[in-house]
């Protein structure tokens, strides 16, 4: 893909930003209380990467079409064999890095990473590969805390805050 600003070649890649509702229950002696609130999926390399689901696109692939690809790759969701239909949304934000370095910048640059609102099933089983863990993460915990989850992914609540967030009680 090449970059006009810059005449570069730019290497593509997608990451899924997947919000979801958890239950937690605090149990008193006598009482039981439900709390909900919204959590993000991310995917644990060893005992400190955290990075969202996704990864670099094919040649020529659209966006979607490799998220989809990647999210299927990564967040193997049927055992019978049939495929997740990823519901991908809008477009969060785009992110560049420069130079190979690890850190990433809202600025031009000749690597890409777009983060897109993918939107989950009701009801879910994952499975990922062995090398990486699944966890779901209150947006509380990763607001504003980049020495653990990096710019990127402390920054999302920032921008999930432009959506509402309707909790229905079934």
């Amino acid at each position: 893909m090449e970059d006009d600003h810059m005449g570069v070649e730019v290497e593509p890649e997608a990451e899924g930003v997947a919000a979801t509702l958890n239950e937690h229950n605090t149990s008193g002696d006598h009482t039981k209380e439900l709390f909900k609130h919204p959590h993000l999926l991310l995917l644990q390399v060893g005992n400190s990467i955290f990075k969202l689901p996704g990864g670099r696109l094919r040649p020529g692939e659209s966006d979607v079409d490799g998220l989809r690809r990647k999210l299927s790759r990564k967040l193997y969701a049927s055992e019978d064999g049939n495929e997740t239909e990823w519901e991908v949304g809008k477009c969060l934000g785009m992110w560049w890095r420069h130079d190979f370095e690890t850190l990433l910048y809202p600025t031009c640059h000749p690597e890409c990473t777009k983060l897109f609102l993918v939107r989950l099933p009701e009801s879910q089983k994952f499975i990922v590969p062995q090398n990486l863990k699944l966890l779901a993460v209150p947006l509380t915990q990763v607001h504003e805390n980049p020495k653990t989850y990096g710019p990127i992914i402390s920054g999302l609540p920032q921008l999930l805050s432009k959506f509402s967030i309707n909790i229905i009680d079934t």
